[in-house]
């Protein structure tokens, strides 16, 4: 009989460890130690030779000159969206990882986009529901393929050797939780099964050139589920954001090797599936009739899209002896420096007022060029007169009360003046990008600002 291997995994992070200890060393969580079986004696053996897959044979070392720098081959999806946030479509070969709630849309979203493909063999592979299920909800997006195939199964050989029989151009698995490889004897979702699973699909993906889209689960605290390593073996790490109440998701790029980090795709739900928002400013800004105080357009930049969005601030008396500091969408530690400002350069005393701060649409924004329009807004509901629905702010608030220049003034004015606003207030630092635009020719009026104290008069 051969000896079975087994070790202790820290089930928050993927630490290894050969005992079972009460505290993990890597991410310093308690009992989260489970002991698992790695591997079955002698079955472990050389698996998944993809050579003869597209019958090309290649060496193992080559000389770096020898390597062509051509750009990378992508498939460009009918979502331009996806095409966005993956830096200009599907490269070949690459893995790339989806997380998010429950519920919030993941398998609907590549369901929708493998049917768009056409042209493509896309095998969608599904742990979690039957063919049943996935043709209804195919149903109810209402598009139809001749190359898109299903398989419902969560043994990874098995799913290989359909894959060498069907040679699919693109691989969806849904989700990498429900996998299980025979080599490693512990149940579906446990750490060592997911480095498996995964490391055993990043082969194939790197051997056969064909893109492969794992979908995964997340934590109670909103961190990818499984071990860290999961991350730094894929090529990509794409976020599914939004609140199931709301119908607006958010595809956040998190890590990608083959384009930017600062992407976002904007989908709103709907009962055909999801709808691509192209022009994300019109949702996030809300149509009144009347002026309200506390409220003030900010120009934000999210990757290379600009977006206009609403900044929302409520002052009011502190009944309770600690005044309430409450944000939704924009960092609370921000928020204290932009008062602490306020308090020492304009005089304003918020040390006794409640402030609570949102960002209208239920999207976060961590672009410090909205300070300017969170502050116009607590300044404005703090003397309860409202801001001119037609103006919005960029500039970034600096300690002293200057308010600061920011990057890509040209696009943030070119996207104001596209949805109709009549002023702009930015920094007077921004002079040589303001020179070029009002060369231009530009029919928004630019307001260049130095201090917070200057703002305060202009609008008040």
């Amino acid at each position: 009989m051969s000896k079975t291997k087994s070790a202790f995994f820290c089930q928050s992070c993927g630490y290894e460890s050969t005992k079972w200890t009460g505290k993990c060393p890597s991410c310093n969580n308690w009992n989260t130690f489970v002991e698992e079986v790695i591997v079955k004696g002698n079955d472990k053996q050389e698996i998944n030779e993809w050579k003869e897959y597209n019958g090309v044979g290649k060496l193992k070392t080559i000389s770096i000159n020898d390597v062509s720098s051509a750009e990378e081959k992508r498939i460009i999806t009918k979502d331009a969206e996806v095409n966005r946030v993956l830096g200009g479509g599907i490269v070949m070969g690459s893995i790339v990882l989806v997380a998010g709630e429950p519920g919030i849309g993941k398998s609907t979203l590549f369901l929708q986009i493998g049917l768009q493909l056409n042209d493509v063999v896309t095998l969608y592979i599904s742990g979690e529901e039957s063919e049943q299920q996935i043709k209804m909800r195919a149903d109810r997006v209402g598009i139809k393929s001749d190359h898109f195939y299903l398989l419902t199964e969560t043994n990874t050989q098995t799913i290989f050797q359909e894959i060498k029989k069907l040679k699919p151009q693109l691989v969806i698995v849904d989700s990498i939780q429900t996998l299980q490889s025979p080599f490693v004897e512990s149940g579906p979702g446990s750490v060592s099964q997911i480095r498996e699973c995964a490391a055993e699909l990043q082969r194939f993906a790197k051997e056969t050139n064909t893109p492969v889209f794992l979908i995964g689960h997340i934590t109670k605290d909103g961190s990818i589920a499984g071990p860290k390593i999961l991350e730094h073996m894929v090529d990509t790490v794409l976020q599914f954001e939004g609140d199931r109440h709301y119908a607006y998701r958010i595809l956040r790029t998190l890590k990608n090797r083959f384009g930017s980090t600062a992407e976002l795709g904007i989908y709103e739900m709907t009962g055909d599936g999801m709808r691509a928002v192209t022009n994300p400013s019109e949702i996030l800004i809300t149509q009144k009739e009347e002026q309200l105080s506390g409220i003030a357009i900010a120009a934000t930049i999210e990757g290379i899209r600009p977006l206009l969005i609403e900044g929302q601030a409520l002052v009011t008396q502190s009944v309770y002896g600690t005044p309430q500091r409450t944000v939704s969408g924009f960092d609370l530690r921000r928020l204290q420096l932009l008062l602490a400002v306020l308090e020492k350069r304009g005089g304003f005393h918020f040390g006794v007022k409640d402030v609570f701060v949102n960002i209208a649409g239920g999207i976060k924004i961590e672009d410090p060029s909205i300070d300017l329009a969170i502050v116009c807004a607590l300044l404005s509901s703090y003397e309860d007169v409202p801001v001119n629905q037609h103006y919005c702010f960029a500039g970034e608030v600096g300690l002293s009360g200057e308010i600061r220049a920011v990057n890509r003034i040209e696009q943030r004015i070119a996207e104001a003046e596209k949805l109709g606003f009549e002023k702009i207030i930015v920094s007077k630092y921004n002079a040589k990008s303001l020179g070029k635009v009002k060369g231009g020719g530009s029919g928004i009026e630019i307001v260049p600002l130095a201090k917070v104290e200057e703002l305060y008069q202009y609008l008040f």
